[in-house]
């Protein structure tokens, strides 16, 4: 059996960056990561959007050089599962049934694509957008655009795949339950004026509508029935409704954990040794009301990642990081920062009309986060509004003639 100092398991940026954190921080031990993946790791929200596309070849995605790995001296173990984790022996069981031993575990192991489970669901066709494996067979079957696509879910996965679609000419419905798209990350204001833009963009978008069946013929989509009992023809399916996060192993060895896996400020679990990062691990948030959740970005993944290495390597600290999104849809670039949770009031800042503006969100007068549409100064200076957890009127937030940054 092998051991290694440092395990990691997932190779996306949580995985990745605990990886390099390591080394950064001055620790000389043996380091393996373990990923179901195939491929060396690569940042994942291109996938929804330039990869899609065919704007960037998968060079262009790859978080670092594939030498750069060896260079480091960290070894890949790609294309395999854990099946499971003994925390007393800290051991590793593997797909290929071999075992590794452990001195310090980083669980980034992600979460999975949530599946559909109306009848129908298992047709050829239907696609889900989690890795690069997902996109590169959705590609082929899109061939050289002007498909029928509908898609299912209006949260940033779906609206950037049906962006990209567009460009594609494809024909587009997008199909949410909820009655507004981004309803789970945003207020109604942002909601109204993406929902106007992608209809602008011949996007068919069908609001409080849910999926009753998908329909097929010779083991291959041909269309979705809705809950009102209309269908809708289509060559292709997109779900895009959210992941399950994969913590299966850990939770069977005994971790705390109802969605995702329990960690403290130092990103531990409750399993000596073994810590968990990125969109698997529940934590209580400051940016949150400290509120306990998980959050689902690049952001959260990296610096996690670096907290969890530097408690490894005897320096602890606290996560604390102002968390931030973005989404690029058709001339849009939308970038958040902290979290709206709780919210009780929003103030708008511009005009929408421009295609340039913001919405402060606030709770108790407090500004707790920002969504800035092509503001890239709304988005850079309300971040250290929300850091100082800044009181501000709401008046003055609307004046757009006087910067962010001058109401600290």
């Amino acid at each position: 059996m092998e051991h290694y100092d440092v395990v990691i398991v997932g190779s996306g940026h949580g995985g990745a960056q605990a990886a390099i954190a390591l080394r950064q921080n001055g620790h000389e031990g043996s380091i393996l990561m373990v990923s179901r993946d195939r491929n060396p790791p690569y940042e994942r929200p291109p996938l929804s959007k330039e990869y899609l596309a065919g704007e960037k070849p998968f060079e262009r995605i790859q978080i670092r050089p594939e030498q750069f790995w060896a260079d480091k001296q960290i070894d890949l173990r790609l294309g395999r599962n854990v099946n499971d984790v003994d925390p007393m022996a800290h051991e590793l069981g593997l797909s290929d049934d071999t075992r590794i031993g452990y001195r310090k575990l980083i669980w980034a192991a992600g979460g999975d694509a949530r599946r559909m489970s109306c009848p129908g669901s298992d047709y050829a066709g239907i696609h889900y957008i989690r890795t690069r494996r997902d996109v590169d067979t959705l590609r082929e079957e899109l061939g050289g655009g002007g498909k029928r696509a509908v898609i299912i879910g209006a949260g940033y996965i779906g609206l950037e795949a049906a962006a990209v679609l567009r460009k594609l000419d494809c024909k587009v419905t997008v199909v949410e339950m909820l009655d507004r798209v981004l309803a789970r990350v945003a207020g109604p204001e942002l909601s109204e004026f993406y929902a106007a833009y992608h209809r602008e963009q011949g996007v068919d978008l069908r609001l409080s509508t849910g999926v009753e069946t998908i329909e097929g013929e010779n083991g291959r989509v041909t269309g979705v029935v809705t809950d009102s009992g209309e269908r809708i023809a289509c060559d292709v399916v997109i779900a895009g409704i959210g992941i399950v996060p994969s913590v299966g192993p850990l939770i069977a060895a005994g971790a705390a954990g109802s969605n995702g896996v329990d960690i403290d400020s130092y990103c531990r679990t409750t399993l000596d040794d073994i810590y968990a990062i990125g969109d698997c691990a529940s934590h209580a948030n400051c940016y949150a009301d400290n509120k306990v959740i998980r959050l689902e970005s690049v952001q959260n993944a990296n610096d996690m990642a670096t907290v969890a290495a530097k408690a490894i390597m005897g320096d602890k600290q606290d996560y604390d990081a102002v968390p931030w999104f973005w989404s690029n849809q058709y001339d849009l670039r939308l970038q958040t920062v902290g979290i709206s949770i709780g919210y009780d009031a929003t103030v708008l800042r511009g005009d929408p009309a421009e295609k340039k503006f913001s919405v402060i969100y606030l709770r108790e007068g407090e500004v707790i986060a920002l969504d800035c549409v092509n503001n890239t100064r709304d988005y850079a200076q309300g971040r250290k509004l929300v850091m100082a957890h800044a009181e501000v009127a709401p008046d003055t937030l609307a004046d757009v003639s006087i910067p962010l940054k001058e109401m600290l």
